[in-house]
């Protein structure tokens, strides 16, 4: 698979992950944010890509719930910059909307650059709400894609986990 796995996240991985993001997002900081999702977060989906020993790119997916259905929140995604553009991102997108598809998940949203997550599917998403409200100029990137046909009608505010319940992670 273009020189890399795809596979679960492990402890030993996390000084790697702690590593990868500041190389990955140089003017933002997520390594708070990854680091209570994986230690504190029950149900998370941390994926790895590793190159032989190297980690070379890491995706978070979040349970979440928008009023009694289950749902995930797909972030943060970091690729090493040496492996951008070489499918790593792809590959672990594609492997989580499995995997929460076949986990029973009815919807996947993101908050992301719609060029780049609309190749997956994910478009525009206007009936479930963020759970603070984010800039009108970042209106687009708030996504979902569906992994089930009785989600396309789902409504209501996304109710999400404590790492993710700051203000600050959703608007500047």
């Amino acid at each position: 698979m273009n020189g890399f796995d795809i596979r679960d996240g492990r402890v030993r991985d996390l000084e790697a992950i702690d590593a990868l993001y500041p190389s990955a997002f140089p003017e933002e900081d997520l390594r708070p944010l990854v680091r209570r999702l994986l230690g504190d977060t029950p149900g998370v989906l941390s994926l790895v890509a590793v190159a032989g020993p190297a980690l070379t790119g890491h995706a978070v997916f979040t349970p979440c719930s928008v009023k009694d259905d289950a749902v995930a929140l797909l972030g943060p995604l970091a690729v090493a910059p040496a492996w951008q553009k070489r499918g790593v991102g792809t590959a672990l997108v594609q492997e989580g909307l499995e995997r929460q598809r076949s986990a029973g998940v009815a919807r996947v949203l993101v908050l992301g650059d719609p060029a780049y997550y609309g190749r997956f599917g994910f478009a525009a998403e206007r009936s479930v709400a963020p759970p603070f409200a984010i800039p009108e100029a970042w209106r687009a990137a708030w996504q979902s894609i569906a992994l089930r046909e009785d989600a396309r009608g789902l409504r209501g505010r996304l109710a999400v986990p404590p790492a993710w319940n700051k203000r600050a992670l959703w608007a500047p």
